[in-house]
């Protein structure tokens, strides 16, 4: 475990001019100390390791045998001249015919079951992010006042929500649902809950199906996912009933499972996808805003307020041969991490009442912490599925130097590089992916992230962007994310995009998409409007 002191950080903040007491006039300032995420860069675990080495470790035999095989044959064949190896070939040929057609019967054989039993590619056809309507936009004063007007805080939780807000990373273009903004009552109600989720739910699926021209009942497998809303009949029984799906799809509906749920629904549609061929799956990821909204004064419950937006991504999957021409992405890798097992994980981020028995989601002051660990280990498994060889020997050979010999310098190795240094070889991500897109939590996670992945700010501002721009939309924002990416055309052929989420559990996953083309901007954008505009500077 890190020292206590190492995991604190300070910062300044301008509270503004004193309005009353001995101090009027003058400007105030005070320090706040708060926990964050641990350099777990420098705190390798060697099983993570190992199990990241396990994936190759299967195919080893072919890595092993090939070059060898290669090899042998090069040199029986080197050493003939043309017109003696195809002399060689005839008189064979001529002479054996048995022994040429058990061998092509054997290569073809072969060859069949390789083609066979290897996983089916699953393609990344298209995708849309739900962009709302423009008088459900507020900005942070509004949303304070809001908050003053529903006469449920008071001036203390109001103050906090202020402060809150001013250093979230959050713009003045975020949106709420209409039962936050217009009503003074309790707008946790199903009603409110599913006129919100039908909102942004269909108005995603729309997109979708306008942008792919697939029809809903081409759909095979339907997977949606939301944290806090879970009615009866289902979300994904919403979706079947309004678009009159199929009788036979295969549909799932996620509950409870954060923002990180995003991954874990691609993970189960791309099971399905392998086990059921040319087919076609549709992922949904939402949150539902308005049915968490928190009245009470819990200051751990209020945070969520202050941050989650609406927001809604539906993701078309495929693995029909016919959909490799125009699908943007292939399906490389996901690493998922749970750390429910650990008591303090698991509570970390809970739903529960408070002493006014309102309903709300808790934050732990321990989860830059939580969530550092649960980060150290899926980016310590996907490292040997991703990295270069080179960064993988390097990394790895300190790893192990430093975890048998401990204090002793390695010989050979560049002070610099070398285990025994203070700050061992931390493996450099950025050569294993051109884009990033990182849960856009807060601005503090994203700090921390940046600093600890040694990230440029280039490789996090679409995680920052979609902060300001949307606020954080849950499991969906990494699709926000990879569209900010598409609306400013850096996606090219042969491109590594890492997405990476993390949420309640505790939870942390990753997964690894593969350019099939350069996108261009596409028709549909929820950044067409005001791609323009970005980055923008946050420093002001």
């Amino acid at each position: 475990m890190a020292n206590e002191q190492d995991l604190l950080s300070t910062e300044i903040v301008n509270r503004g001019i004193e309005s009353s007491g001995p101090n009027a006039g003058s400007p105030t300032f005070s320090v706040r100390v708060r926990k964050r995420l641990p350099d777990f860069l420098h705190s390798v675990n060697l099983k993570y390791v190992k199990l990241g080495y396990h994936y190759l470790i299967n195919h080893g035999i072919y890595l092993a045998t090939i070059p060898v095989l290669v090899l042998v044959f090069s040199a029986e064949v080197g050493s003939l001249s043309r017109e003696e190896l195809w002399r060689k070939l005839w008189e064979d040929a001529r002479y054996d015919l048995a022994t040429v057609l058990g061998f092509f019967g054997v290569f073809v054989f072969t060859l069949s079951v390789y083609f066979m039993s290897r996983p089916r590619s699953i393609y990344l056809v298209d995708f849309a992010c739900y962009q709302p309507h423009d008088d459900l936009k507020v900005t942070k004063e509004e949303i304070i006042e809001l908050a003053r007007k529903s006469g449920k805080f008071d001036e203390a939780s109001l103050q906090f929500q202020k402060r809150i807000l001013k250093s979230s990373g959050i713009g003045d273009e975020t949106y709420v649902p209409k039962s936050v903004i217009m009503s003074s009552e309790n707008c946790a109600t199903m009603k409110e809950g599913r006129a919100e989720a039908s909102t942004v739910i269909f108005g995603a699926l729309d997109e979708l199906f306008e942008k792919t021209k697939v029809r809903p009942k081409d759909i095979g497998v339907l997977v949606v996912n939301c944290s806090i809303f879970n009615p009866t009949p289902s979300l994904s029984a919403m979706i079947i009933n309004h678009y009159k799906m199929r009788g036979n799809i295969l549909s799932y509906n996620l509950g409870g499972m954060g923002c990180s749920a995003g991954i874990i629904a691609v993970d189960l549609a791309r099971d399905m996808l392998q086990s059921n061929p040319n087919n076609c799956a549709v992922v949904v990821s939402t949150e539902n805003v308005g049915y968490n909204w928190y009245p009470g004064r819990d200051r751990s419950m209020l945070i969520p307020n202050c941050f989650f937006r609406m927001g809604c991504s539906a993701v078309l999957l495929s693995n029909r041969g016919r959909d490799y021409r125009r699908a943007k992405y292939r399906l490389e890798h996901i690493v998922r991490t749970h750390k429910g097992a650990d008591n303090r994980s698991f509570r970390c981020v809970y739903q529960e009442e408070d002493e006014q028995k309102f309903k709300g989601l808790k934050v732990s002051k321990d989860l830059m912490e939580i969530g550092g660990d649960a980060l150290k280990t899926n980016i310590t498994t996907l490292g040997p599925l991703v990295l270069p060889f080179s960064e993988q020997l390097l990394f790895f050979g300190t790893l192990v130097w430093r975890h048998l010999f401990g204090g002793k310098t390695g010989p050979g190795l560049h002070p610099s590089s070398s285990p025994s240094s203070k700050k061992p070889y931390i493996p450099d991500y950025k050569l294993a992916f051109e884009h990033f897109c990182v849960h856009a939590a807060s601005k503090t996670v994203l700090d921390e992230l940046q600093r600890n992945l040694e990230l440029s700010d280039k490789n996090i501002e679409p995680s920052r962007m979609t902060l300001h721009r949307f606020g954080n939309t849950s499991s969906s924002s990494i699709w926000y994310e990879l569209a900010y990416l598409e609306a400013k055309e850096r996606v090219r052929r042969g491109d590594r995009v890492w997405q990476l989420a993390f949420g309640s559990g505790f939870k942390c996953n990753s997964v690894v998409w593969r350019a099939m083309r350069r996108v261009r901007k596409p028709t549909r954008n929820p950044w067409l409007d005001c791609i323009d505009r970005y980055p923008v500077n946050l420093s002001l």
